[in-house]
């Protein structure tokens, strides 16, 4: 199984760079690779009255990548701007449920956004969190009931700060059961 990770606009490498190895030691089963190219962010995904991007536009386009890029199985696309989804105020991050295209926004999981001084370390674990979660919808996981397990939907940081990057053993196993489907590597 191949997963590219795909910057969209100005990403901080230290983040992509450190969210490449962790993902990479989460899907062991999988190789993890950054996309060569970064997209810029598109413009028409910018909503003017809200002051945000709609995700679904921005995973429109990652999907297309995806399709369009047969030697990957999922893309993760990463974007530090402030997305949402439709009924939302925001959303962390947006996937294909199943699917090949993923999403995590940097914008709320930096410690600064809520008042807090910049902390790598919190921003790389809440991204990590985020990625895994979203590459789970990915692989056709939906949310868990299990507030500690990474498949929790989160509907602030407190919840996403809670929960772990890893599955619980229901969502690992449901995970292991379509990663084996893919041929594993």
């Amino acid at each position: 199984m191949k997963i590219g990770i795909l910057q969209f606009g100005q990403v901080d490498s230290a983040v992509l760079g450190r969210l490449l190895e962790n993902l990479n030691m989460t899907f062991q089963k999988a190789t993890c690779e950054m996309v060569s190219e970064a997209l810029q962010i598109p413009k028409e995904a910018f909503d003017e009255e809200r002051q945000q991007y709609r995700s679904n536009v921005i995973l429109g386009k990652i999907h297309h990548l995806a399709e369009k890029e047969k030697m990957r199985d999922f893309v993760l696309g990463v974007i530090d701007a402030d997305i949402f989804a439709h009924g939302l105020n925001f959303v962390f991050g947006e996937a294909e449920c199943p699917g090949k295209a993923a999403l995590i926004s940097l914008w709320r999981l930096k410690p600064e956004f809520y008042g807090k001084k910049p902390n790598l370390e919190i921003l790389v674990e809440r991204s990590v969190k985020e990625a895994v979660h979203e590459l789970g919808h990915a692989l056709g996981l939906r949310h868990c009931s299990n507030p500690f397990c990474v498949m929790y939907f989160s509907n602030s940081i407190f919840e996403t700060d809670r929960k772990q990057s890893l599955f619980c053993n229901k969502c690992y196993v449901k995970a292991e059961v379509v990663v084996g489907k893919l041929g594993g590597e």
